[in-house]
């Protein structure tokens, strides 16, 4: 029962728009299917990298420290603050930039690395991490082991529903590649990066 409600948490979880969801959209709606698919590959990627910490308590140990997670949050915070403004510029230069379908080993590569470095730069996602698992881990087991399942479980979820969403965003390619409307999603892209990444700088703990 516990791996069913886990699964169910999750869910919920995955659904809630924020940084990982951005990110993937807006690496679909300029590269297509293969890019945001990369993007989501690297978020999950980094989120298995939180998941397997705080197994092993090393994520204790970065939030442990103030001066770490405080670097962390201002890396993020900057990492995603220019990514908006690169979504803003392009906005302004009357057709948004769009990279070929077919971007290749190198564009997958830096879709991969993009969504990777803003989940592994979040301190968010190493609190989440902490405090998210170890609730599903039922009385007597062994909790290092059941964490390590849980985050794989978690990890598949993602997958599911980002996927979809990467689906989705490629089947309304026809009407999200119109130059108005790719001018418009970069806008907002650019706006929901910059205040994700101005409320991570000046959020606390």
């Amino acid at each position: 029962m516990y791996l069913i409600a886990f699964i169910g948490a999750c869910v919920l979880v995955a659904m809630a728009p924020g940084v990982s969801t951005a990110v993937i959209l807006r690496q679909t709606v300029r590269a297509g299917r293969g890019s945001g698919m990369a993007a989501t590959l690297g978020n999950e990627t980094g989120i298995l990298v939180w998941g397997l910490a705080a197994a092993f308590g090393l994520s204790a140990m970065v939030l442990a420290s103030q001066l770490a997670y405080d670097v962390m949050r201002i890396a993020g915070a900057a990492v995603l603050v220019v990514m908006g403004a690169q979504s803003l510029w392009q906005s302004r230069k009357g057709s948004p930039q769009v990279e070929p379908a077919g971007v290749g080993v190198d564009g997958w590569r830096r879709s991969y690395l993009t969504g990777l470095g803003t989940c592994l730069a979040n301190p968010k996602a190493a609190v989440f991490a902490m405090s998210f698992l170890p609730q599903f881990v039922p009385s007597g087991q062994s909790i290092p082991l059941t964490l390590v399942v849980l985050a794989v479980v978690w990890v598949l979820v993602d997958l599911l529903w980002y996927g979809l969403l990467v689906w989705m965003a490629g089947a309304a390619k026809a009407f999200l590649s119109r130059p108005r409307v790719r001018r418009r999603l970069e806008r907002i892209s650019g706006v929901v990066l910059i205040g994700l990444g101005v409320r991570l700088a000046v959020e606390s703990r």
